[in-house]
């Protein structure tokens, strides 16, 4: 009994060992690669026009900070919208599309037509159709998202087991009813794993709009800094958006976990 009690104390120990070195991980592995960075451009005496080293960068980012964060908010709530938007179409289609095999063969030739046009393409239609302003970046972010939501909702319905599908309709369940109680809940996993992919393309949609098409934001920012060749600014406004995308991705996993922790792997297999 006390060998077990000892063996069982062993293994917890290892445990919350090994989960403080995840949790560590992350940042040793960040500081590291800046402090590579930084010695790299020091010993090897790289110009500051080419590449500054992350001190300067973190000298720019203090020295702007003001003009960072306004634009990094409205970068952030242009590509929420966008995002917002993909999730409430991208799910609807999704669950058609996964319902409905006429549905699926009608619609998968235009859809994977649409996803392969450059959506950089479809800024300056968008500037023709809306003008300069937040719609294009907004309108970017939702058309570079919607589809990996679409297809994952579609997979995760789609493949409900046959036996599965019989079995409920033995017992009477009509098909709204199969894709209400069993479709939708199992394509929970494949739509929550879809949005960690749509939120950064979201994000890298709203960023090329605002490059191209608006007054405002981090992309409008870069291109301002591009223009005036103030290098410092634009590896500083590339960290900012770094640091908004890690918010960002972080939230949806966290939201994620809360929502399917049931179908999360266990801590054997993340390690």
């Amino acid at each position: 009994m006390v060998a077990l009690s000892t063996e069982r104390a062993r293994f917890c120990s290892s445990m919350k060992r090994s989960e403080f070195r995840l949790r560590l991980a992350p940042w040793l592995f960040t500081a590291g690669f800046f402090l590579l960075w930084e010695l790299a451009c020091r010993i090897f005496r790289i110009s500051s026009f080419i590449l500054p080293p992350p001190t300067l960068i973190l000298e720019a980012m203090w020295q702007f900070r003001s003009q960072l964060l306004f634009h990094s908010a409205h970068t952030l709530w242009m590509t929420l919208a966008g995002f917002g938007l993909a999730i409430l179409l991208g799910l609807a289609l999704g669950i058609a599309v996964g319902a409905s095999r006429l549905i699926q063969v009608g619609t998968y030739p235009l859809l994977i037509g649409f996803n392969a046009i450059p959506k950089v393409a479809v800024v300056p239609i968008l500037v023709i159709w809306f003008g300069v302003g937040w719609l294009p970046p907004v309108l970017t972010a939702f058309l570079i998202s919607f589809f990996p939501i679409v297809v994952n909702v579609a997979t995760g319905i789609a493949t409900i087991e046959p036996e599965t599908e019989d079995v409920l309709r033995a017992l009477g369940a009509s098909k709204g009813d199969i894709v209400r109680k069993v479709g939708i809940p199992r394509a929970m996993p494949y739509f929550f794993g879809s949005l960690k992919v749509a939120i950064t393309l979201a994000y890298v949609g709203s960023v090329i709009g605002e490059y191209n098409a608006s007054n405002v934001g981090v992309g409008n920012l870069m291109a301002r800094a591009s223009a005036d060749f103030n290098v410092p600014l634009l590896f500083a406004s590339l960290m900012a958006l770094a640091v908004l995308g890690v918010v960002i991705y972080a939230a949806t996993v966290a939201v994620e976990r809360r929502m399917t922790g049931w179908a999360q792997r266990s801590n054997f297999a993340a390690a």
